[in-house]
């Protein structure tokens, strides 16, 4: 991106269905500062879970996991059991990897899920799709944006988390009472 120009901003993206654009901006947002957040933060704060809040971590593996499973299921397929395996340890795994080797899954899933939408027809998006064991009703297109929209949604708990940790640790942590 240029100038910290957000995504949306940043108009038409050659390749892809106008129809799906806003799930391209978002994924794309996610990933730049997923990238941003790479650097940025160190392993140590990736596990800390200031408050019970979920850590960093877990909020990176669990960005690549639902991307996975929600694609999936945009596809009209069920979970494997190598996708259920990984949501059973997806927790875990944001406490024992590194910050480096969670953030590379998670931008290796961003971008496998751009190319997908690349190829993606239109004619699609409408078509009936059932999440889950429950088979809950969903379409190609509400599964799509709710990727998009659960990832930005993860992205911003992870800066704000990140923003908790720092503060606690340079002795900003006030309990405001009214």
């Amino acid at each position: 991106m240029s100038n910290n120009t957000e995504a949306w901003l940043l108009g038409r993206v050659d390749g892809y269905p106008d129809g799906l654009m806003p799930v391209v901006h978002a994924l794309g947002q996610a990933r730049t500062e997923l990238l941003d957040l790479r650097s940025d933060v160190s392993d140590a704060e990736a596990h800390v879970a200031p408050g019970g809040a979920a850590p960093i971590g877990f909020h990176v593996a669990h960005i690549a996991g639902s991307l996975d499973r929600l694609f999936t299921y945009a596809r009209g397929e069920s979970l494997d059991p190598t996708q259920l395996e990984f949501l059973r340890r997806e927790s875990e795994s944001g406490l024992t990897r590194t910050t480096t080797a969670l953030v590379d899954e998670a931008l290796a899933r961003i971008d496998h899920c751009l190319e997908t939408l690349r190829d993606t027809p239109t004619d699609v998006l409408s078509q009936r799709r059932t999440v889950g064991r429950i088979q809950l009703p969903s379409t190609v297109r509400g599964l799509l944006f709710h990727a998009a929209e659960h990832t930005t949604m993860h992205v911003g708990q992870i800066r704000t988390t990140l923003k908790i940790i720092r503060g606690l640790a340079a002795g900003e942590g006030r309990v405001l009472v009214e």
